[in-house]
């Protein structure tokens, strides 16, 4: 198949860490033998004005291209900006905050009810966000399918633990959503051990100076494996998950898990791989981490539970839908 890849999100230079897990199924599908062409954004920069960037690249490249099927991820901007070409079959991922913005920003229900309209398939990557965008858009009922953005299992493999006392690691942005002062706070009153956060965000200045807080700013994805092996538990405490890519990545390593109860990760973490936490209380997080440290390491169970989201199998899965979607839609041009 020819796939015309649109994303708002996709690593490059100025953010290597900007929409990894679409570079990766992207990869995936070039490696089943697809030719895969890219209308993206790799950076941060440039405010709402990029998406005019993206959508002239958009149209450029499929005139250009002429693929067999367009492969959006996010609902909105890029899968609209996918939706408005005329003639070829749309497939959109949801993540997360394109279905947490309907309703909230104006405008965005009614673009996301035409991009749902448009798509042969809406993929979803957890259950949990395929039931809250079926509660708000009742019409993708009947579109929609649960794909995670899968881990790689090769690069995210399992090393032994460090020794001494335990070491923790939070990957994501220093932001409100990911709760990193809660964590902190909880890390603090363990006593012991370190946790390092490997992002970068607005509330870096409350966590500068704790005892035994590392903040490595941004990394590249390339360096989240060695991050991990140096590591006992990874920490992804979210306000709110839909999926929890780096919950993924970690219990491939072999980590044990401490995590939200809200969204995604119940679908994910076993009890004997990791610890589902109140993100809202700090002592029960406190416990978590402790819980956590306490567990297996190398934890079997942890990088058994990623098999069934091996981003080889979940390029298989993508492939299918892909090739419905551009085969019904043939057939339509037919009859």
């Amino acid at each position: 198949m020819r796939i015309l890849l649109v994303s708002q999100m996709y690593p490059g230079s100025e953010a290597p860490d900007l929409g990894t897990f679409v570079a990766q199924v992207e990869r995936a599908l070039v490696e089943r033998g697809h030719e895969v062409e890219r209308a993206v954004l790799d950076t941060r920069a440039g405010g709402k004005l990029r998406y005019l960037t993206l959508a002239r690249r958009a149209h450029r490249a499929g005139r250009r291209f002429r693929p067999d099927v367009l492969y959006a991820h996010f609902l909105v901007p890029s899968g609209l900006i996918a939706a408005l070409a005329p003639g070829l079959p749309l497939v959109v991922t949801a993540h997360g905050r394109d279905v947490r913005n309907v309703g909230a920003i104006p405008g965005v229900a009614a673009a996301t009810r035409f991009v749902v309209r448009r798509a042969a398939t809406v993929v979803c990557v957890s259950e949990y966000l395929r039931r809250e965008l079926e509660a708000k858009l009742p019409e993708a009922r009947g579109k929609t399918e649960v794909v995670s953005s899968g881990v790689d299992r090769e690069r995210f493999a399992v090393t032994p633990p460090p020794d001494g006392p335990p070491r923790f690691l939070c990957v994501g942005s220093l932001d409100e959503r990911k709760n990193v002062v809660r964590l902190a706070d909880a890390f603090a009153r363990l006593g012991e051990g370190t946790l390092t956060f490997a992002g970068d965000g607005p509330l870096r200045g409350r966590l500068e100076g704790r005892k035994g807080v590392r903040l490595l700013g941004r990394v590249p994805h390339h360096e989240v494996p060695r991050l991990l092996a140096e590591s006992r538990v990874l920490a992804q405490p979210s306000l709110l998950e839909p999926l929890g890519q780096a919950l993924l990545e970690a219990m491939a390593c072999g980590r044990p898990v401490v995590a939200t109860r809200i969204g995604g990760p119940p679908e994910l973490v076993p009890p004997e791989a990791g610890v589902l936490v109140d993100p809202l209380d700090v002592d029960e997080l406190a416990r978590g981490l402790a819980a956590a440290a306490s567990l297996a390491c190398p934890n079997e169970a942890a990088r058994q539970a990623t098999a069934a989201h091996d981003v080889r199998r979940q390029a298989e899965r993508i492939e299918a839908i892909l090739s419905r979607a551009a085969g019904r839609d043939a057939r339509d041009r037919r009859a």
